[in-house]
């Protein structure tokens, strides 16, 4: 009953590269680079048997080793998060019951998130992938419209059926919802989280397929399972009074250090 999280970077980024290393400053001012907070969000999960980086870069490799992190080295042929966790698996020799992929930029990933994610796989023998799906206030909606608005590419969205089972992700602002929304309002717009948790047999196979033609356009790994015909299961998350964001282009450092200031995380 194993499960492992693996956090995959890679420094060659085409919107930010070098991005697993840059600092973000916590509420009291003390700088910790991405991929160090984003090891430490894992060590804060309960019922994990172990916390890997994966990367195919030495500068990544020697920083997450300076502060403590276990590391295992990847090909840089790995097209995505997913495929690194694949690789990863293989080559540390393991065969955990889930694989978690807490991808090293979501710093802000609470704790039962993917506590609950991992509950929601052990429930769903028909499911060979599941992710969290936070519910978007008008707030939140409103930032991811203006992402859009700007041209910059940023959080995803996720529509699912009544049986949570993922019908598509998009980088766009789905499903369509007009009219105005309060800030703290609820919308139908759910904010995929990007953390995946795997049945091994699925992780394996994934990195045997071909690149599907919609993953390709939105550039969103976890189509490619739609395409196959895959269940992907969307696991409702609640905030709990946490701001989520991640960091997807350089403008997000600012915006994440801000919400670290307001949560009081250093």
């Amino acid at each position: 009953m194993s499960t492992v999280i693996v956090i995959p970077a890679r420094y060659q980024s085409s919107r930010y590269p070098g991005k697993p290393l840059v600092a973000l400053k916590g509420a009291s001012g003390r700088e910790l680079s991405l991929i160090q907070r984003s090891w430490m969000a894992a060590q804060e999960v309960a019922g994990i048997d172990r916390v890997v980086v994966a990367t195919d870069d030495d500068r990544i490799r020697d920083h997450a080793q300076g502060f403590g992190a276990e590391v295992v080295m990847t090909s840089p042929a790995a097209r995505n998060g997913t495929e690194r966790c694949a690789e990863a698996v293989t080559n540390l020799g393991i065969a955990p019951e889930i694989v978690v992929n807490l991808q090293g930029d979501a710093p802000l990933t609470p704790a039962w998130f993917i506590e609950d994610l991992v509950t929601g796989l052990r429930a769903d023998p028909g499911a060979d992938v599941a992710t969290p799906v936070l519910q978007c206030t008008g707030a939140m909606r409103a930032d991811l419209i203006e992402d859009r608005r700007q041209g910059r590419v940023g959080g995803t969205t996720a529509v699912f059926g009544h049986d949570n089972r993922a019908m598509y992700f998009s980088k766009e602002v789905i499903p369509y919802a007009g009219g105005d929304y309060g800030d703290d309002q609820p919308t139908p717009v759910f904010h995929h989280v990007g953390v995946y948790a795997y049945r091994p047999a699925a992780l394996a196979e994934y990195a045997t397929w071909d690149e599907g033609r919609a993953e390709v356009l939105e550039g969103l790994e976890q189509l490619r399972f739609l395409e196959r015909g895959r269940r992907v299961l969307c696991v409702p998350v609640e905030a709990r009074g946490r701001e989520f964001w991640e960091l997807n282009n350089p403008s997000d450092v600012a915006r994440i250090e801000q919400m670290m200031h307001r949560m009081g995380l250093d």
